[in-house]
């Protein structure tokens, strides 16, 4: 599957490395992961291809202050199934960017859109969260509901709609091992999170 994961000015760190880090550690096999036999499922790729995507220049700096090169632009973007909008600072500029929020529109029929933190900011002033239920950071439930105000804002780590919505920044992990789950069975989920040594 080709996972697209748009990336900004000011955009959080781990909102976008988490997931990249997840899904780029899923392996497909039916046996549970231990020391004998990493090196034989891992031998194997990802049966997910994931890049970066940013609106015009390829090169920003992070919330941290982190240069990142993105693989496409709005212009170049091969097609993908899963579009990954994190968050962080330079959300709020981007809300009221038209080009920003008209290509956010223009990817309502891919057929899985996640946001991380803040990202959903975004995805709400595309209109992708009306009548919907979804979470973000909890410094931005109050933006979240001015943008949309249809949207039912719910305090989870995150919520499973038809748009996938998490809380901030270390919650993109848990959202993305349970999209892994969701697509190829608690096993493989399991597996990447002990892969990454992390708790799920």
């Amino acid at each position: 599957m080709k996972v697209g994961i748009f990336i900004f000015k000011g955009v959080e760190i781990l909102d976008f490395t988490g997931p990249y880090e997840v899904l780029a550690s899923t392996r497909l096999t039916s046996k549970v992961l231990n020391k004998k036999n990493v090196n034989d499922i891992y031998k194997h790729p990802s049966p997910f291809k994931v890049f970066t995507i940013t609106s015009k220049n390829k090169m920003i700096i992070t919330s941290g202050g982190l240069k990142v090169m993105s693989d496409y632009s709005f212009l170049d973007a091969p097609n993908f199934d899963i579009l990954v909008i994190p968050g962080g600072k330079g959300t709020r500029s981007l809300i009221s960017n038209k080009s920003v929020i008209s290509w956010l529109y223009n990817k309502k029929n891919t057929k899985l859109i996640i946001s991380i933190c803040t990202g959903s900011l975004l995805l709400a002033a595309a209109g992708l969260l009306k009548n919907r239920k979804a979470t973000t950071h909890w410094s931005a439930f109050e933006l979240l509901k001015e943008l949309s105000p249809s949207t039912k804002v719910l305090k989870k780590r995150y919520v499973i709609d038809k748009v996938f919505t998490s809380a901030g920044v270390a919650s993109g992990i848990d959202l993305s091992l349970k999209v892994v789950e969701n697509l190829y069975g608690k096993t493989v989920a399991k597996n990447t999170a002990k892969y990454m040594e992390y708790k799920y």
